[in-house]
């Protein structure tokens, strides 16, 4: 979940050595990745958003347009699942050991956050006082983030392993969103002060850091490395058009855009320093990609897609996302 932790600098994804003869001296050639696209059974929407040492979790629509969690095993094997009660999941964030953090809707349409350990057992939870909880990420000791409403505002939150929550807010915050969480406890999201929209790192001390790209009128880290680099997209001062950019553990940020780009939306960075994400091209054509450490694109499309979204990028440049075939969102994974 590091180089693939939600989309990793896939370039060079494809580093299976070819053995060499003794007596030939050629350059090996490199394998090409694989693609390999999937289905939970009576899926008519299949949403991955989340892969660790080749596990993925995500969401799935059945034919009633209802919404059911799943975990893909490396094997390829899909076990759906769903809290008590549910009546909509959303498997949003899996650790290295199998253990899963996300959301579902009750009866009366009320969000809960829920954590599902490898066993398969499921714990629902809501931070004191929640009126609507999202749980958006897990890492591998266990803590989850996300966000809820109390009142009306939005407020970003830490469960530790042992179910303890701890709100938080960066200064002057008028609604909080965390996204995700590294192994040493650090998250990262956005925040809006009612001028506009700020990046956030926090550590896991609780000491928060806001920044915005230069130029930006909307700063969103969206994923965050054991490392402290932190990806994410900005919008520019017009005010429209969306781009890349990773800020370093020491706070130099570097913009980019995949070659064709008009707009950019990375997703997930592993801890090799890859990025995933999407792109729309020239006609409004979405396609996946991962930048690799180096800055090194590599554009990502399934057989038959007409639009590609890489949401998560991990360990070996693994990458999980969701395409259209012209009728159905469907997974994929991206290996070696």
């Amino acid at each position: 979940m590091s180089s693939h932790n939600s989309f990793t600098l896939l370039t060079q994804l494809a580093a299976n050595g070819v053995l060499l003869s003794f007596v030939s001296t050629a350059t090996p050639a490199l394998a090409q990745p694989a693609i390999t696209t999937f289905d939970p059974p009576g899926s008519t929407e299949t949403d991955p958003a989340s892969i660790s040492n080749g596990a993925i979790t995500g969401s799935y629509r059945d034919a009633s347009n209802v919404a059911h969690g799943f975990v893909r095993a490396p094997d390829g094997t899909i076990t759906a699942f769903d809290p008590a009660g549910s009546n909509g999941t959303f498997g949003n964030g899996i650790n290295k050991k199998g253990a899963i953090a996300g959301s579902y809707q009750d009866a009366s349409g009320v969000n809960h956050g829920f954590t599902r350990a490898a066993n398969g057992t499921i714990t629902a939870f809501d931070p004191p006082g929640s009126i609507r909880t999202i749980g958006n990420a897990i890492n591998d000791k266990g803590a989850i983030t996300g966000y809820y409403i109390a009142g009306s505002m939005f407020h970003g939150f830490v469960r530790a392993p042992d179910g303890t929550f701890t709100a938080f807010d960066p200064p002057g915050s008028a609604g909080t969103f965390a996204w995700a969480i590294n192994s040493k406890g650090a998250t990262t999201g956005q925040y809006s002060d009612n001028v506009m929209v700020h990046g956030f790192v926090r550590a896991a001390g609780g000491t928060i850091t806001a920044f915005d790209v230069a130029g930006s009128t909307a700063t969103r880290a969206f994923a965050i490395n054991k490392k402290g680099a932190i990806a994410g997209s900005y919008i520019d001062a017009g005010g429209i058009v969306s781009h890349g950019f990773v800020r370093a553990p020491d706070g130099t940020i570097t913009t980019f855009d995949p070659p064709g780009s008009i707009y950019t939306v990375n997703n997930s960075i592993n801890n090799k320093g890859a990025i995933a994400g999407y792109y729309s091209a020239a006609g409004g054509v979405d396609h996946g990609f991962v930048r690799a450490a180096d800055g090194t694109f590599t554009t990502i499309d399934p057989p038959g897609s007409v639009r590609t979204v890489a949401t998560s990028i991990g360990k070996g440049n693994a990458i999980a996302g969701t395409y259209l075939d012209g009728s159905q969102y469907h997974g994929f994974v991206r290996s070696r």
